[in-house]
């Protein structure tokens, strides 16, 4: 083959993953990964801080020593959750669901109601300092309390049982709402230009799409034999993100410093495109953001986040409230996107144990996030997972560079505002490629269930309509939930607003409620279509490779579960069975250990991990793509 030819390097070779979850790449190209991932995670980050501080008036320090101890909070996460948590190459940040509770919670505290109670964007009722430090307390308290209830989540061992009794038609809608409620946020920050967001969808298809199979030669360093070609890679796909938004933040970069060279005098009032330097740039007026940059004090270099610098949690009935609503939601988002990221990696069934360890490090997470006092806590990104689908780069060692990136980015708020140039626009192209993909994913799920019974089109019409339809109209309508008690009020606005919240809860009450076979919920075990890539012994290699994925190393293995420990009820919930297993018993080996169960099966039907029925066939399906 060629340098750079547009085909695979040789014939029957598919356009695979290059690097799944256990393979590491040169160092090199685990840096530029790790970039990409850094770039997505900036995209949640800026849009989450833009969106709750959009009626703060929070000064321009502050405002970059949060984003510094949101970045330095979530690479702690992602570092616990590459190495203890589900194992899965997942990027921790904050999520919409977290979001939600957040700016009720603001709202009550610091917007007045205007126009007889019926507008909430009045003015701010308390603008002074001491009252937004209270805010921040209490956003702090609630990522608090969530951490705190995700921790008795993942031990008890709920999440694992959760995913069990998820089917294709549980999956299939919890992903399709999480990747459809994310609209307003995304047309949001892509309002800002929509020429430039629309401009990084189209390279990001041609890049990761239409030029996916385009190899091009990577070279190595060897001191001996000098440089030597090691292999070719599909550059064009693997750094489709990356590269996109390189482009259009040094287009926007050479637009912007066009625009101040011929009249500096007028800059505010450039076109969105060009205001980079206003990073939370979301529909806000000019006022505000001069108010918020208006600040003497100088942004250090180098500052290290402790605990109480920016306040202490501040546990009251409101943040207590909001904190149930997050630990809820955030759980949900987090099981989903593990369950995104095993399919787009086309990864072994997803074991129970994995989902209650992922969750627990994520509570951790949180709980060192609210410690810090940072107002968004760290839950399993979903664009990042999605971005994993789109370049095939699953490498756990890549996302741990980019843990490494963002906790060195967060102990320098100086340097974070090298993030914070990136067009709010960019990110709002980056948000509607990476939903969109989960919508995708989502939707693909339908075609393990029969999607034609009348029982099926009832549950996911119904749940889907009001699971968008029930938070719409109380976005429009807040007032019209009042009970007298303003953190009771918090509490029901909290669960009816979140999309994702509502849409898993009506999915997986009726499709556990509503009488249908296994036919039509999807739940035969014929469909489970991932098979080891090349091993006689079937049961011996799902058992290696669901370890070499999901497990822990040997050393935490020994310690965790010791001998003695090996039938406790911790051990059951966090560690993997052991690899070696009896011959004799390989036909008793429970599915449980191998992969969520979703449904008991008549004794006649011979059970299999049917979690791993979304998992596409690794050899029918890739062999076409290229």
């Amino acid at each position: 083959m060629k340098a750079g030819s547009c085909w695979a390097p040789a014939a029957g070779v598919p356009c695979t993953p290059a690097y799944p979850v256990h393979k590491d790449p040169p160092w090199g190209l685990s840096a530029l990964f790790a970039l990409q991932h850094l770039l997505v995670q900036s995209s949640l980050l800026f849009v989450y801080h833009g969106l709750l501080l959009q009626y703060v008036p929070v000064d321009r320090p502050t405002r970059n020593h949060l984003l510094a101890t949101s970045l330095f909070s979530s690479g702690i996460s992602t570092s616990l959750q590459t190495t203890l948590g589900s194992r899965l190459p997942l990027v921790q940040a904050p999520s919409f669901e977290l979001l939600i509770p957040a700016v009720i919670l603001s709202r009550q505290l610091l917007l007045a109601p205007t126009n007889g109670g019926n507008d909430t964007e009045g003015p701010l009722a308390c603008p002074e300092p001491p009252c937004w430090h209270q805010l921040l307390q209490e956003v702090s308290g609630a990522t608090l309390t969530a951490g705190m209830l995700q921790v008795l989540f993942a031990i008890s061992g709920v999440c694992g049982l959760v995913v069990q009794r998820s089917g294709p038609m549980v999956l299939a809608s919890t992903l399709s709402i999480i990747g459809l409620s994310s609209y307003r946020e995304a047309a949001l920050a892509s309002s800002a230009h929509w020429g430039a967001a629309l401009l990084l969808v189209v390279l990001v298809a041609l890049l990761s799409q239409n030029l996916r199979c385009c190899f091009l030669p990577l070279w190595t360093w060897n001191r001996p034999k000098g440089c030597l070609l090691q292999t070719f890679f599909p550059a064009f796909r693997m750094l489709s993100v990356l590269l996109s938004v390189s482009c259009l933040w040094i287009g926007c970069f050479i637009l912007r410093w066009s625009y101040a060279a011929v009249d500096r005098t007028d800059t505010y009032n450039a076109s969105s495109i060009t205001d980079a330097h206003v990073p939370l740039d979301l529909n806000l007026t000019s006022s505000r953001l001069l108010a918020a940059e208006n600040s003497t004090q100088a942004v250090p270099w180098l500052w290290v986040p402790y605990p109480g610098e920016l306040g202490w949690p501040l546990l009251s009935t409101r943040s207590v409230a909001a904190g149930v609503v997050m630990a809820i939601s955030s759980s949900i988002n987090s099981l989903g996107c593990y369950v995104l990221c095993t399919r787009v990696l086309r990864a072994p069934s997803l074991p129970r144990q994995a989902c209650n360890r992922g969750v627990c490090m994520e509570a951790v997470g949180n709980i060192v996030s609210g410690t810090l006092g940072s107002i968004s806590g760290a839950a399993s990104s979903i664009p990042n997972a999605c971005s994993v689908g789109i370049t095939q780069v699953g490498s756990r060692h890549s996302v741990m560079v980019g843990a490494l990136m963002c906790i060195l980015l967060g102990v320098s708020p100086r340097a974070v505002e090298l993030l914070s140039t990136i067009p709010i626009a960019v990110h709002g192209g980056v948000l509607c490629v990476t939903y969109g993909l989960a919508v995708g994913v989502g939707i693909s799920f339908f075609q393990y269930a029969d999607i034609g019974s009348g029982r099926n089109i009832f549950i996911v019409g119904f749940t889907m309509f009001m699971a968008l339809l029930v938070p719409r109209w109380l976005t429009s309508a807040p007032d019209y939930l009042s009970t007298g008690s303003g953190s009771l009020d918090l509490l029901l606005l909290s669960l009816l607003m979140s999309p994702v919240l509502l849409g898993a809860v009506f999915s997986f009450f009726l499709d556990n409620t509503v009488s249908g076979t296994l036919e039509e919920r999807g739940l035969l075990p014929e469909l489970s279509l991932w098979t080891p890539d090349s091993d006689n012994d079937s049961v011996q290699a799902r058992k290696r490779e669901t370890l070499r994925v999901y497990g822990l190393s040997r050393t935490l293995r020994r310690w965790l579960c010791l001998s003695r420990l090996n039938d406790t009820f911790l051990c059951r919930t966090f560690c993997l069975p052991d690899l070696e297993v009896d011959p004799r018993e390989e036909e008793k080996v429970a599915s449980s250990e191998e992969g969520a169960i979703l449904l008991e099966k008549p004794p006649s039907v011979e059970t299999e991990p049917v979690i791993g029925l979304y998992l596409s066939d690794a050899k029918g399906d890739i062999q076409s793509e290229c």
